[in-house]
């Protein structure tokens, strides 16, 4: 797989070194002529020397035969022209980008990334997601973050024990998907009853995971 990095940041700079442990072909786009030095002198990849935004650059660079590329520069705007140009100038399949500042996010997305993503998003979401869920753990993530699968285990003396799923009130854009009972997999339907000590699976939008654990508290 071939991978163009844009920015040799810190961030840029581990994306390179774990694709190349991976034996990924990785080139890497760097702005600042000492710093191109020394990124070139530390990986066992190519290091161009050039402004990712300008064409000429990412076509040394080699973005035409890409797989994959990685924006990650300080600049959330020069990370949104160089997905636009990796994606409607060279068809690249996958663009993915940093946003630096959070707001940006939508606008990545919009007009050029297949995948953004903000550290301080992450680190919120895993906040919401693991301290204030009380006991609901996170599967996986849906829809680029929009959505998750979890699990949470119905607490002993649950005021849904007993309860036939088509008589719960779910919160909207949520589902259970599945119940663990001592070791068996159950795949619900609506008469299904749920007891103290069921591990629920269920899929949520982010802006009603609050609803469903208060539901299952």
């Amino acid at each position: 797989m071939k991978v163009v990095i844009i920015g040799g940041g810190n961030l840029g700079f581990y994306l390179s070194k774990n694709m190349l442990d991976r034996d990924y072909e990785v080139n890497l786009v760097e702005s600042n002529k000492t710093r191109c030095m020394e990124l070139a002198n530390k990986l066992d990849a190519e290091v161009i020397y050039g402004d990712g935004t300008e064409l000429e650059v990412l076509t040394r660079a080699g973005v035409g035969r890409a797989d994959c590329v990685i924006c990650v520069t300080g600049k959330d705007q020069d990370n949104l022209v160089a997905c636009q140009i990796a994606k409607k100038k060279f068809k690249v399949n996958i663009v993915i980008a940093r946003a630096n500042n959070p707001r940006n996010l939508e606008a990545l997305r919009r007009l050029g990334a297949d995948n953004a993503m903000s550290t301080t998003e992450i680190i919120t979401r895993m906040i919401e997601q693991e301290v204030d869920s009380a006991g609901m753990h996170l599967l996986a993530s849906l829809n680029r973050g929009k959505a998750a699968i979890s699990a949470i285990t119905l607490p002993e003396y649950s005021h849904l024990d007993g309860r036939a799923l088509k008589n719960i009130a779910m919160p909207p854009s949520s589902l259970i998907v599945s119940i663990v009972r001592r070791e068996r997999l159950i795949i619900p339907q609506g008469d299904t009853i749920i007891h103290s000590g069921d591990e629920i699976v269920a899929v949520c939008e982010n802006g009603y995971q609050r609803e469903l654990i208060k539901l299952f508290k």
